[in-house]
C-alpha cells in the first residue's frame, strides 16, 4: 500500500480578479471620463484538487495466517500459504488535507481453510476434511487535516518539514474462517510529513490505537473454550475488547530522478507500522501462563520496508499516461502477527507441547504485482 501526499501548496495561491478597463469620452463638453470596469470570471476552485483511484492484483507466494500450519513428514513445520490479492485504493487531496482509503480482498491457499476446518485437514468436529482456502476483506482508511491549511499559514513548512496534521483512522476487516474475525480499530494522532528529493516525500504519524476484535475459538459452550465462567475462561460471545496502545506509522515515496532521462520509469517506496502491546491476546489473562505459555500480546511489526515499481505506461506511451500501469515488486515483513508473541502463544504461535514454532505467526515474502489507474 502507498500513501501518496500529493503537493498541493500552489493549489491555494489566491485567484485573482482581472479588471479590465476601458474609458469612453462623451461629446459634451460637461462629461466626465468614466473607467467602465468589466469583471472577468472566476475560475472555480474544486473541491478535490488531486483524485486517484487504482486497481490491483497480487500475489504473495508466502503469505500466513496466525495458527494455520502443517507438519511436513520429516516434522518440520509449513506455516505460510499462497495467497491471491484483489485490491481497490483511493488518495484524494482537498483544500485542508488528504483522505486514503484501501480494501483489499485476500485469496488464501489450503494451508488457510475456511470454516468449518479449524485446520487444515481438520473440521470443527475434529474430522477430516478437504475446506477451500480462507477469504479475507480487509479495509483501511486514513485522513489528515493540515495545521498550515486550518491556520492560514506556513510556520509549519520549515526546510525538510513540508506540513504538521491531524491523523485520523480506522481499519476493519472480516474472514471465513472458523476464527471469524472481525477487527475494528480507530486510531488518531498527529502526522508529521517531510520532502524527499525528485518528488518524494516520508510521512511519520504518532498515534494512540484501539481495537476490538472477535475470536470464536474463546466463545463459551465451544468445545474450544478454556472453561464455563465469562469472562475468566471463556467469552459469552467471543468479542475482545483491547486496550488503548500506542502506534507508529510511517511511509515514503520517491522517483529515481538520478537515472538517465530514458530511464526515469522506476521508483521507490514503502511502508512500515509499530502497534504496542494491547492487553491479552485472547481478553482472558487467568489463561495465560509464563514464558512460552503466555498469551500477553507484544509489539507488533507491520511492513513493507521497499516496492520498486516500474512505469509500464510511461516507459510505452510516454510521460502523459504516467502510472496509469505499474508493474511492482516488494518485500513484506509482518512479525508478530496481529500482536500474536511469535515465541509464545501456544498452539497458535509455537507447539504447545514443545515450544517449536509454527512459523505462522511472522510473515516474510517476496511478492509482485501490477496497478492500473482509472
Amino acid at each position: 500500500m502507498i500513501l501518496r501526499r500529493a503537493s498541493i501548496d500552489s493549489a491555494f495561491k489566491v485567484f485573482g480578479i482581472a479588471a479590465l478597463i476601458s474609458t469612453s469620452t462623451a461629446t459634451h463638453s460637461a462629461a466626465a471620463d468614466m473607467a467602465v470596469k468589466a469583471l472577468k470570471p472566476v475560475a472555480e476552485v474544486p473541491f478535490f484538487l488531486v483524485i486517484d483511484d487504482r486497481v490491483s492484483f497480487s500475489w504473495m507466494p508466502r503469505g500466513t495466517d496466525p495458527g494455520m500450519f502443517t507438519v511436513n513428514p520429516n516434522g518440520s513445520i509449513n506455516g505460510t500459504t499462497a495467497k491471491q490479492v484483489y485490491s481497490f485504493t483511493h488518495f484524494d487531496a482537498w483544500a485542508y488535507g488528504t483522505n486514503f482509503f484501501t480494501i483489499s480482498l485476500f485469496k488464501s491457499g489450503h494451508n488457510d481453510p475456511a470454516s468449518p476446518c479449524i485446520a487444515p485437514g481438520v473440521t470443527s468436529s475434529f474430522g477430516a476434511g478437504n475446506c477451500a482456502g480462507a477469504s479475507e476483506i480487509y479495509g483501511l482508511f486514513r485522513s489528515t487535516f493540515g495545521w498550515n491549511e486550518i491556520f492560514n499559514t506556513h510556520s509549519f513548512t520549515m526546510g525538510p518539514l513540508h506540513n504538521v496534521s491531524f491523523e485520523v483512522g480506522m481499519d476493519a476487516n472480516a474472514e471465513n474462517n472458523y476464527l471469524a474475525p472481525a477487527k475494528r480499530d480507530v486510531v488518531a494522532g498527529l502526522q508529521f510529513a517531510f520532502d524527499l528529493p525528485y518528488k518524494g516525500y516520508f510521512n511519520v504519524a504518532p498515534l494512540a490505537y484501539k481495537e476490538i476484535n472477535h475470536n470464536a475459538f474463546n466463545q463459551c459452550g465451544t468445545a474450544f473454550a478454556g472453561g464455563t465462567i465469562p469472562g475468566v475462561s471463556c467469552s459469552i460471545d467471543g468479542n475482545t475488547e483491547f486496550k488503548t496502545t500506542w502506534a507508529v506509522e510511517t511511509n515514503y515515496y520517491m522517483d529515481l530522478g538520478f537515472m538517465p532521462e530514458n530511464m526515469q520509469f522506476w521508483s521507490i517506496s514503502g511502508r512500515a507500522g509499530w502497534y504496542g502491546p494491547k492487553g491479552d491476546a485472547n481478553g482472558l489473562p487467568a489463561l495465560s501462563g509464563p514464558g512460552r505459555f503466555s498469551t500477553a500480546t507484544k509489539t507488533e511489526f507491520n511492513s513493507e520496508p521497499i516496492r520498486l515499481t516500474f512505469d509500464a505506461s510511461k516507459a510505452v506511451y510516454g510521460p502523459k499516461y504516467s502510472h496509469f500501469v505499474d508493474l511492482w515488486v516488494a518485500y513484506r515483513y509482518w512479525q508478530n502477527k496481529f500482536g500474536l508473541d511469535h515465541n509464545a502463544m501456544p498452539g497458535v504461535c509455537t507447539i504447545a507441547a514443545t515450544g517449536q514454532s509454527t512459523n505462522s505467526c511472522t510473515e516474510s515474502t517476496v511478492y509482485g504485482g501490477v496497478t492500473v489507474k482509472f
